[in-house]
């Protein structure tokens, strides 16, 4: 049988204005560190457990004391309502009915509140203003709504430049599809350039939740996150989207949980798209393995229908991956499952 997954981005490209699709999948620059994520994941290799009992296998976790389904979950991602109506409603649908974590942007076309009226659980991912007064009102809304933690964005001082097409998204999209939670007349704020450890901090102490870092790839780094006050770091280039020729994030996962040593939880993004690719991540030290684009493209093709959809299938390819690695639990899955292929063999 196909995989409903294999044929999402094919479905969107042909579903949704050629300007928004591009919008979607392309890269920053040459689009290389875009192009090579899914390889990455591709790269890694399986070394099975056999003789244990796999009768009952649980693929289900935790993520800052909540419970989830399965370790899947849903980013943020701008532009949403331009890949089906109802935006990020859908997605928060899709997310309830399937026990997953929902992550909204603060780009957000749809008012938190409706969000949260779902009853799914969610995180506010925020990109911090220059002037940080005008982020103020946008966390305070997020939280009146019932957003669980903070993602704070670190990796976007200025947006990295795509090649441009015929037509500009921003041409073809309605603006009220965009930062529709920001006060009247702030929706001009700009990123802030100067981010530090203090606003990890300030964001932690102001609002009294759990605050997450997206857009960590260095271990050094890492460590910075969690001295200054983070509860989670989140493995993620953007996706491809800033920096181009930035490391795979398959690659850096491992030595980014490594300098953690399990004092915060790890998250991943990037390229995922098979059960498989949780499976390794997992077995690297993530917690939860995130889903941008295959999540945007499900919702472009079928709402949340397609999204919930997706979500299944990951996870009943999931559930056969650890129970084929020979363990009856995705939570402590072992660094010793997954070895990395060099084309000649593995390398341990």
């Amino acid at each position: 049988m196909a995989r409903y997954a294999d044929s999402l981005e094919a479905a969107a490209r042909e579903r949704l204005p050629e300007e928004v699709y591009r919008y979607f999948a392309q890269g920053a620059g040459d689009g290389v560190s875009a192009a090579e994520a899914e390889a990455a994941w591709g790269r890694l290799r399986f070394l099975p457990s056999v003789l244990n009992d796999v009768s009952i296998v649980d693929v289900s976790t935790t993520l800052l004391g909540a419970a989830f389904a399965s370790p899947f979950a849903l980013a943020p991602s701008t532009l949403q309502r331009a890949a089906h109506p109802d935006g990020e409603l859908a997605m928060a649908d899709a997310a309830a009915r399937t026990g997953t974590l929902l992550v909204v942007s603060s780009n957000a076309g749809t008012p938190f509140e409706v969000v949260g009226a779902t009853g799914v659980t969610w995180w506010l991912q925020m990109y911090v203003t220059a002037d940080r007064a005008l982020t103020s009102p946008v966390v305070d809304r997020a939280v009146a709504a019932g957003a669980r933690a903070v993602v704070l964005t670190v990796d976007t001082p200025v947006v990295g430049s795509k090649r441009p097409g015929q037509r500009s998204v921003w041409d073809a999209v309605d603006p009220s599809w965009l930062r529709v939670n920001f006060p009247d007349g702030e929706v001009g704020a700009g990123k802030a350039p100067d981010l530090g450890p203090q606003d990890v901090a300030w964001l932690a102490e102001r609002w009294q939740l759990p605050v997450v870092v997206k857009g960590v790839l260095r271990p050094d780094d890492a460590r910075r996150c969690v001295d200054a006050g983070a509860a989670a770091v989140w493995v993620s280039n953007h996706g491809g989207r800033q920096l181009d020729r930035t490391v795979a994030t398959a690659d850096a996962l491992p030595g980014v949980a490594d300098s953690v040593r399990g004092d915060v939880e790890v998250y991943v993004d990037g390229g995922v798209r098979r059960g498989s690719d949780a499976l390794a991540a997992g077995a690297l030290g993530a917690r939860a393995v995130l889903l941008g684009r295959p999540a945007l493209y499900a919702l472009a093709d079928d709402g949340a229908d397609g999204v919930v959809r997706l979500l299944d299938e990951l996870r009943v390819e999931l559930v056969e991956g650890v129970r084929l690695a020979g363990f009856g639990a995705f939570d402590g899955l072992p660094r010793s499952l997954v070895q990395r292929w060099s084309g000649a063999g593995p390398q341990l």
